[in-house]
């Protein structure tokens, strides 16, 4: 038994020899499965864009807002 040569890259599918073009069928499949995740997501990528815009304002002013978070726990720990 002698093994090929190898030449770089090895390419593997899960096709085991079969055709690898898709059915209409599964590109209708794989279309309502990405639709459905990417609704699923809507609130947490909502949450992602509000945290990037906060990290967008606070980056450039972060000693001012290390010391407006130091002058309010002051403040909370005065009044209670």
């Amino acid at each position: 038994m002698t093994t090929p040569p190898h030449n770089g890259l090895h390419w593997s599918t899960a096709a085991f020899g079969d055709s690898t073009d898709t059915a209409p069928g599964e590109l209708c499949a794989l279309d309502q499965h990405l639709q459905h995740c990417q609704a699923g997501h809507r609130r947490l990528r909502a949450l992602g864009r509000g945290a990037e815009g906060l990290h967008g304002f606070v980056a450039p002013r972060f000693i001012t807002t290390l010391a407006l978070l130091a002058a309010a726990a002051a403040l909370v720990l005065v009044l209670f």
